[in-house]
């Protein structure tokens, strides 16, 4: 598409609402900047600074020849319902990027675990000697990892619901999805909405492409009837003809012996499955399969991804704060045997905590609930461990060290967003490790 001399309306003006401004002027846009929320000082100054307007986000400055939304702006907004039936295209950032990305693209998506694979796809693929680089929904801007793209180098992108629901062209040569479980109903209204957003990624793939699919979980099998491309498998329970998979802590690929589940790093079923998902993308995108078990021995994990903190008078404490919801929260409770004291709670999304209740009940010592979502919580859990009303982060955090004794795990899973307290999952992660690092 050229956008010389075209009116472009960027809406959002976060990370990437700056970087689709940004590759918007430099392909000679005409563009203007538009929030729901009055920009900081901060916002101002990057945008000024590429010569780009911030007006509010009402119909009223809606001139434009192409509208770009950014991830955290809904699609269904009225004013964009509008734009589209006078004509006017409404894309999002990711689609803007694909007009201009050299090389080709890794997508990777997911409920939960597509942080971990993605972070651990750019891992393997350098320490195996091929070029890529990293960014999307982590990271980087799509928009603005295209000047540093090149035509022989992978892009490995994390891709969310929020990114892929307004995709067009964008096309991923390997695209990958870890699980689909309820999550953002907030925003998408219906689970069948939801992974049909997630869909995307694979309906857009052609002939000659490769998606990668979790064959334990119904909804990404599902989606191998929505693709173009060549379908590999990977499953921690059942045993493949073609794929990665796993028997009794061995892991196969095809019906070779691939690694042993003691060479993985990272805690908890699920992350074998990111292993198997990862490694499977390394190999298909030019990593010698020899190369690939001992990369993947040196990882180092992702931040906020049961991350361990440290361990005083015999507790250990952990940050998942990047389980934003129940799912990943269950994840990270069954990496542990049990004596759990779990803090839960921040922005609800939508779904149920009830299936929380029985594992909960089994391995938690006691619940400190925190933030808007507590009362939500109580009532669900109410009766199965004991919960204890916290309000915040480091009231939680001092009546986890008051309470809990030798053997006891503090585990930062909180089920949630974070945008009730905090401006994102990475500030309360972080937040959550300096306040356990300021313990005595």
């Amino acid at each position: 598409m050229d956008f010389r001399g075209k009116k472009v309306v960027v809406a959002g003006i976060k990370r990437s609402g700056l970087g689709a401004a940004t590759l918007l002027v430099q392909q000679g846009a005409v563009v203007q900047a538009m929030d729901s929320q009055a920009p900081s000082a901060e916002e101002q100054a990057s945008f000024q600074a590429i010569g780009v307007e911030i007006v509010p986000q009402r119909p009223e400055y809606l001139q434009a020849d192409v509208i770009v939304l950014s991830p955290g702006v809904p699609s269904d907004i009225p004013m964009w319902v509008a734009a589209r039936q006078r004509g006017v295209p409404v894309i999002g950032e990711v689609e803007l990027a694909s007009y201009f990305l050299k090389g080709p693209v890794i997508g990777i998506t997911g409920s939960n675990g597509k942080t971990t694979i993605t972070a651990l796809t750019g891992h393997l693929l350098r320490s195996c000697g091929v070029a890529c680089q990293v960014g999307g929904n982590i990271g980087t801007a799509v928009t603005s990892m295209v000047r540093t793209s090149h035509d022989h180098a992978w892009n490995v992108l994390e891709l969310s619901s929020f990114q892929l629901e307004t995709i067009q062209q964008f096309r991923a040569r390997i695209a990958v999805c870890s699980n689909v479980t309820p999550d953002h109903l907030d925003r998408h209204h219906t689970f069948e909405n939801y992974a049909d957003a997630k869909a995307r990624l694979f309906e857009t793939q052609q002939v000659g492409d490769v998606a990668i699919l979790n064959y334990d979980d119904p909804t990404c099998r599902a989606f191998a009837e929505r693709t173009k491309a060549t379908v590999h498998w990977f499953s921690s329970s059942q045993r493949l003809a073609t794929g990665l998979w796993m028997a009794r802590d061995q892991l196969f690929y095809n019906d070779e012996p691939f690694m042993m589940r003691s060479q993985i790093p990272l805690l908890g079923l699920h992350n074998v499955e990111n292993v198997m998902a990862a490694a499977l993308v390394a190999h298909l995108a030019g990593a010698s399969p020899d190369a690939i078990p001992p990369a993947i021995s040196s990882f180092p994990g992702v931040e906020h991804r049961i991350e361990f903190v440290r361990e005083l008078r015999g507790v250990k404490y952990y940050n998942d704060s990047k389980a934003t919801n129940v799912d990943a929260t269950l994840k990270a409770v069954n990496a542990f045997t049990g004596n759990l004291w779990i803090i839960l709670g921040g922005k609800d999304k939508g779904g149920s905590y009830a299936p929380l209740k029985p594992v909960l009940a089994e391995k938690g010592k006691g619940a400190l609930l925190i933030g808007a979502a507590a009362p939500l919580i109580r009532e669900t859990l109410n009766g199965d461990l004991p919960l204890v009303g916290c309000g915040t982060l480091s009231r939680a955090v001092e009546y986890a060290h008051g309470h809990a004794e030798a053997g006891d795990t503090v585990l930062l899973a909180p089920a949630c967003a974070s945008f009730d307290q905090f401006q994102n999952y990475e500030e309360r992660g972080r937040t959550f490790k300096h306040l356990v690092k300021e313990l005595s």
